[in-house]
């Protein structure tokens, strides 16, 4: 299992763009992925879990790989998570 500490990088909310974006990466891995921000987990790999998170600011989360292909995983979700558009959905 590999946990890192990121800070998302999605200063106007992590909504429906950047969920989907993260959900078909997550979806590349065999792993089991999920953000853990206080004590609740949310799965990446479900758009619906993400956008229940209701993160509306760029905030400091954990991500949890666990999995066979976790390291591949984990570099490539904390790269997409700490670089999620800034864009808020009003701006489209």
């Amino acid at each position: 299992m590999i946990e890192k500490e990121i800070c998302l990088g999605c200063s106007g909310g992590l909504f429906l763009r950047p969920a989907g974006e993260i959900c078909r990466m997550a979806m590349k891995y065999r792993c089991k992925s999920e953000l853990v921000i206080g004590e609740k987990c949310y799965n990446l790999r479900s758009v619906l879990s993400m956008l229940s998170a209701q993160v509306n600011t760029e905030k400091d989360v954990l991500l949890r790989c666990d999995g066979t292909d976790e390291t591949e995983a984990a570099k490539a979700l904390a790269m997409l998570l700490e670089e999620a558009p800034a864009e808020s959905p009003s701006e489209e």
